[in-house]
C-alpha cells in the first residue's frame, strides 16, 4: 500500500513538473538592441490596456489560462479603448514594474510579499516572455489562489512606458542585471540615463522606489552617478535597505543573480526614493 501511495505521489509530481515550462525550449539571445525598431504592437495610451486579461481574479473574472503576452504566439489587441474599471482609471492597476524581467524570478519572489499589488514584468525578447507567461500560468494552476498578482508582457521599456503607465502610478520599479553595453558608443542604450530617469520619476509616486542591481562595477558606478545627480531621487541608506523586504528578493531571486552567486561574483545594489521636486 505504501508503495502504491509513493507511486501515486511520483505520478502527481511528474504531472506538476510537466506543467512548468523548460527554459531550454525558450532559448534566445541574452540581449536585444532597445534602440532598434520593433515590429510588435503598443497601445496608443494606458486607456487602451485591459489589465483584466493579465490579472483576472482581481477583476472578479475566472482565470481560464489564456495568455495575453503581446508575443507572436500570444498576441494582444490594443485597438479599442478599454472600460475604465479595467484600464486602471477606476479599478485595479499595476503598481510594481520589473523592467527587463528575464525569466521571471523576481516576479515570483515578489508575489507573496506584495499580494495586493499588481506586479508586471516587461521583457523585450519574444521567447523569454512566452516562458514567463507559461511559468506564471503553471504556478497559478499548481497553487490555487496564488501568483494571481503577477503577469508579463513583451514590450520595449525604453520606448513604451508612457503607453502603459500614468503619472505617479508606480510604487516600485526594478532594474535587475541590465545589459551593461560595455562599448562607449553603446552607452546610450543603457536603461538608466538622465533622460530615462526623468521618465521613471514621472511614473513613480512620491515615496516610490527605484531598485538597481548588477555584477558589473562600471555599470553600477554609472547608474549611481546618474541617479545621484538627478534632483528627483534620493539614495536609500543602509538602514533603509535592511528594512525593505524587496531588496532581499532582488538580491536572491533573479536567475541572473543566482548565476552570479554560483560564480562567486559580486552583486552591487543601489536603491533610490522618488522625492518631490
Amino acid at each position: 500500500m505504501q508503495m502504491e501511495d509513493n507511486e501515486a505521489e511520483d505520478t502527481m509530481d511528474q504531472g506538476k513538473k510537466r506543467l512548468m515550462p523548460r527554459k531550454a525550449d525558450f532559448r534566445m539571445r541574452a540581449h536585444c538592441n532597445p534602440l532598434s525598431d520593433s515590429a510588435f504592437p503598443y497601445p496608443t495610451d494606458p486607456d487602451h490596456v485591459d489589465w483584466s486579461t493579465h490579472y483576472p481574479s482581481f477583476f472578479n473574472m475566472p482565470d481560464e489560462g489564456v495568455l495575453s503576452l503581446n508575443t507572436v504566439e500570444h498576441p494582444v489587441s490594443y485597438d479599442l479603448c478599454t472600460d475604465p474599471t479595467k484600464n486602471g482609471r477606476a479599478g485595479p492597476t499595476v503598481s510594481i514594474a520589473d523592467i527587463g524581467c528575464g525569466f521571471g524570478g523576481l516576479l515570483v519572489g515578489l508575489a507573496p510579499i506584495f499580494p495586493s499589488d499588481l506586479i508586471l514584468g516587461m521583457e523585450i525578447r519574444d521567447k523569454v516572455t512566452n516562458y514567463v507567461g507559461e511559468r506564471i500560468r503553471a504556478l497559478r494552476s499548481e497553487n490555487a489562489g496564488k501568483y494571481t498578482n503577477i503577469s508579463v508582457l513583451r514590450t520595449n521599456s525604453m520606448k513604451s512606458l508612457p503607453n502603459y503607465f500614468r503619472k505617479g502610478q508606480l510604487k516600485k520599479m526594478f532594474f535587475c542585471f541590465p545589459d551593461p553595453h560595455f562599448k562607449k558608443a553603446n552607452h546610450r542604450r543603457r536603461i538608466v540615463s538622465v533622460t530615462l530617469l526623468t521618465e521613471y520619476a514621472f511614473f513613480l509616486a512620491i515615496g516610490g522606489r527605484l531598485y538597481t542591481i548588477t555584477d558589473v562595477q562600471d555599470l553600477h558606478e554609472w547608474m549611481v552617478e546618474h541617479c545621484n545627480m538627478h534632483p528627483l531621487f534620493r539614495r536609500l541608506t543602509e538602514e533603509e535597505l535592511a528594512s525593505d523586504p524587496a531588496v532581499g528578493v532582488m538580491f536572491n531571486n533573479t536567475e541572473e543573480g543566482q548565476k552570479v552567486e554560483r560564480a562567486q561574483g559580486k552583486k552591487m545594489i543601489a536603491v533610490y526614493e522618488r522625492i518631490a521636486g
